[in-house]
């Protein structure tokens, strides 16, 4: 009597330890991560090519055997039983230092690449410098913060994306879609820029499925300039960018709804379904998160879009022997463009609005309206009162930088894997209003 069961769980009692399939996978992981963290201190352990391939096989071989080890003997269904009793998965000790490890890699990632070897005009060392033989096997060139990142983006994809597939290997539209994020990381976030590179040095890194508002660059001089100069492919590139936000992206919407992007193509989504799958759970369910959200991420939408008219306005000019497309045919545009938008969501749709989106819908409209109606009264440059470069600065600071990586991923274990999706992705608030005004999926 005394071994006498008394829980009225229906999922039984949570894991008391790990067995031993998952320390030994714990411990080849682990290994692997302790040869890129040894980079870090500018250790020459010759042979860069070997021990990257060692590193990196010995990262994916830990993830894949951890996942055996978790699932192989259980039956087949969700097995989120005993997360609430995991540090990692419950805000616990290890979980705030795996978030404080992801900060502080972003942020020194993002502002300070040097102390990871980045060496701008000579050979690189350190960590970076690891990663010199595929970056240059690749693309022909030395590998950057942005190639090493990319990389381990894309294995912890396809590792963590294995892991997942073993979890809900019950379900076949799971494994479906996280196969094809698998794919979409692996072929057009990774190999087919880096191949490009080869072929077409003078080619703007482009991902062909990182459709602006996400790839908020795209349309800045330098990019623009480049798609020019690399002939008929570049023009090729520019032109798929801007049917992939008027043509593509709707119709896909209309089709299937937001998913299609969110869940089956975006890398943020895709590392955060595969990666950040411990800590769904911790993502903020309340009424007022729901709330912050919708402000939150439409705030976004506006900025970006501000920004983005800004940094385009700012290279035009009005000689219409030099520009085709001049300054004020440009804000013409975008004004006719957000008008008839603003019109026919208040006209048609405005009763599968609340009554805050009504509300917010017509404060945003009226300032932008405010704000583009300035250029028309004013002899200055800069439109919207601020330099295009400060917004474009200020913008890729607080959003591409600070929220959508170090927030947006480093706090996983803290704030759940959805924080950047909900709160901060303006790609996934478009398609949001794209589906709900649309779409034959609301």
């Amino acid at each position: 009597m005394g071994n006498l069961n008394r829980s009225m769980s229906l999922a039984g009692e949570p894991p008391k330890a790990l067995n031993t399939g998952q320390k030994l996978a714990v411990i080849t992981g682990m290994t692997g991560m302790g040869i890129l963290i040894l980079q870090l201190f500018n250790l020459n352990l010759g042979n860069s090519a070997l021990w990257l391939s060692i590193a990196i096989l010995a990262i994916f071989a830990g993830i894949i055997w951890f996942s055996q080890a978790a699932y192989a003997h259980k039956h087949k269904g969700i097995k989120n039983d005993g997360v609430w009793f995991k540090s990692m998965s419950s805000r616990g000790v290890l979980a705030w230092m795996a978030g404080i490890a992801l900060t502080g890699f972003y942020i020194v990632l993002y502002f300070y690449p040097q102390y990871l070897g980045l060496v701008k005009d000579g050979d690189n060392t350190g960590l970076i410098a690891l990663f010199d033989p595929l970056s240059k096997a690749l693309s022909g060139n030395p590998a950057s913060q942005w190639f090493v990142y990319g990389t381990l983006y894309t294995v912890a994809i396809l590792a963590f994306g294995a892991k997942f597939i073993w979890k809900y290997r019950h379900n076949k539209y799971e494994q479906l879609r996280t196969v094809s994020v698998m794919f979409f990381q692996t072929a057009f976030a990774f190999f087919i820029p880096e191949i490009m590179a080869r072929l077409n040095g003078d080619l703007p890194y482009y991902d062909l499925k990182n459709m602006w508002p996400l790839n908020y660059y795209n349309f800045e001089r330098y990019r623009i300039n480049g798609f020019i100069d690399s002939g008929s492919v570049g023009m090729t590139m520019l032109f798929f960018g801007i049917i992939s936000i008027f043509v593509i992206s709707p119709f896909l919407t209309y089709k299937y709804g937001k998913r299609w992007y969110c869940s089956w193509v975006c890398g943020c989504g895709g590392l955060a379904e595969t990666a950040g799958d411990s800590f769904r759970q911790l993502s903020d369910k309340s009424k007022f998160a729901w709330k912050v959200e919708r402000w939150v991420v439409h705030s976004v939408v506006v900025f970006v879009t501000l920004m983005t008219t800004a940094v385009i306005y700012s290279y035009l000019g009005n000689d219409t022997s030099k520009y085709w497309l001049t300054k004020t045919m440009f804000i013409s545009g975008v004004a006719i463009i957000l008008t008839a938008v603003f019109a026919w969501v208040m006209i048609y749709k405005r009763d599968e609005l609340e009554k805050d989106a009504k509300y917010g819908a017509i404060g945003y409209f009226t300032i932008i309206a405010v704000l583009i109606g300035m250029h028309f009264f004013s002899g200055s440059g800069n439109i919207f009162i601020f330099k295009a470069e400060t917004l474009r600065s200020t913008y890729s600071f607080l959003i591409g930088s600070i929220f959508s990586g170090v927030i947006g991923t480093g706090f996983y274990p803290i704030l759940g894997n959805r924080v950047w999706c909900r709160f901060g992705c303006p790609m996934a608030a478009i398609l949001g209003f794209q589906q709900r005004m649309f779409s034959k999926f609301r």
